[in-house]
């Protein structure tokens, strides 16, 4: 069964107690629960990570190199700052999905910059939390 990794960045532990006109109202616990149900029914296996350390988040990248056959990445506002994290990307040969649940072009003028957007396969951005199941179901069809 093909294995894909769903790693968030930091604050999305809070995610239903932050802005709710930019976040909406759902637990990340919430996408977490939805995505298990969506993966069954896809028949792929999903692991749900959050981490609010850089260094983390490196570090379960580079895992996920010889564990995992897809990954969708939110990495909240390290998206904006992180050299490491779009390196360790780099590495990871297999297909990937920048995630955001705001539209980063809508927001403010340091959030327009990804730094991952030049190592992964596609970008999903706007569309809320309804970007999770949406980037899982394009990651089935990408990892086939």
């Amino acid at each position: 069964m093909k294995k894909i990794l769903i790693l968030n960045g930091p604050n999305l532990n809070l995610l239903h107690k932050r802005d709710k006109s930019i976040y909406g109202d759902v637990s990340l616990a919430k996408i977490a629960s939805d995505c298990e149900k969506l993966a069954k029914e896809c028949e792929v296996q999903i692991e749900f990570q959050q981490s609010n350390q850089e260094g983390e988040l490196v570090d379960i990248i580079q895992y996920a190199v010889e564990n995992f056959d897809g990954i969708i990445i939110n990495a909240a506002a390290y998206t904006h700052t992180s050299v490491a994290i779009r390196d360790a990307l780099e590495i990871f040969k297999k297909p990937k999905i920048e995630l955001h649940i705001s539209n980063i072009f809508k927001r403010e003028e340091f959030r327009h910059h990804s730094f991952l957007s030049g190592v992964v396969d596609a970008v999903i951005s706007g569309l809320g939390t309804d970007g999770y199941p949406i980037a899982l179901l394009a990651m089935k069809n990408m990892i086939k």
